[in-house]
């Protein structure tokens, strides 16, 4: 079983179900409502311990009602929360989410107040890292740790991009308005190159149905989505990566990763509320061998 640290945010979603996004300063009624787990790292700290990994989640909560439900959330999934900081007078972060019959979504979220801006960890042994940009000090940290292990170390690429971290991921996977706020250019293709030029390791942006697009030097390349029935797009991305994170740290190749991450993904836009609907290791793999055959 793949040891994994997660670093980032983790939040409370109130989730709203709804039949048109809002639009104006009014009073609207939800279709159905439900309170969830969220947050970019842990988010991907669940996919990960479904898809059978390890997940470690370092983040930084405060000792208030929401950071208890948060905490109880992922110790109910299995994530390891001993690096995680619970700190006193400090406010836990959470969002709204609305989400509608498209299953597209929108997000109002409050990140936290008082949080400290150091992390100070003890790592336990590891065979991967990932880290989102939400806490800047945290991901180059994070990053530095995979160097200095010598392990993959993934940065989620979105805005607004860590440059420092990024530097020093192993592997930086943009959304795709993460890379177009990093590097100008026509095309993801181009933004892509541009990127990769800059950074001088292997990115990939993911762009939802349009797949994910890759380039390792002059070697770069395109992996389809898979074409499914969209549910709830929420939370999509961070299974992606931690379900990309958690192949590298099984000894996947990077394009073998990519299908494995595009299928987690795909079953999770299938399923509503958030991560809840991350799906398992059995569902993943039974997924991928139906799609090859």
């Amino acid at each position: 079983m793949s040891d994994i640290l997660v670093v980032g945010s983790a939040v409370i979603d109130f989730i709203f179900e709804v039949d048109t996004l809002p639009s104006q300063p009014e009073k609207y009624r939800a279709r159905g409502a439900r309170v969830v787990g969220g947050g970019c790292a842990a988010n991907a700290a669940v996919a990960i311990t479904r898809l059978g990994g390890t997940a470690h989640l370092a983040g930084r909560l405060g000792e208030d009602p929401a950071g208890q439900l948060i905490v109880a959330g992922l110790q109910r999934e299995g994530v390891s929360t001993r690096l995680t900081s619970k700190t006193q007078g400090a406010s836990s972060a959470y969002s709204s989410v609305y989400v509608d019959r498209a299953g597209e979504r929108q997000i109002m979220s409050f990140r936290g107040d008082g949080l400290p801006p150091e992390p100070d960890w003890e790592l336990p042994g590891l065979d991967a890292v990932l880290a989102d940009t939400r806490w800047e000090e945290g991901a180059v940290k994070a990053m530095q740790a995979a160097c200095d292990m010598e392990i993959p170390g993934v940065l989620d690429g979105e805005a607004p991009i860590v440059e420092d971290a990024a530097r020093l991921a192993s592997h930086v996977a943009f959304s795709a308005q993460g890379l177009a706020d990093f590097c100008e250019g026509a095309t993801p293709e181009a933004q892509l190159a541009v990127a990769a030029e800059r950074l001088g390791g292997w990115v990939c942006v993911t762009d939802g149905a349009n797949g994910v697009h890759w380039r390792d030097g002059a070697r770069h390349g395109h992996v389809p989505a898979f074409a499914v029935r969209v549910v709830d797009t929420l939370g999509a991305g961070d299974v992606w990566h931690g379900a990309f994170t958690l192949a590298l740290a099984e000894g996947a190749d990077e394009i073998a990763a990519i299908r494995f991450a595009n299928a987690a993904a795909a079953l999770k836009v299938t399923r509503p509320g958030g991560r809840d609907g991350a799906p398992d290791r059995e569902d993943t793999d039974r997924f991928l061998e139906e799609m090859s055959t």
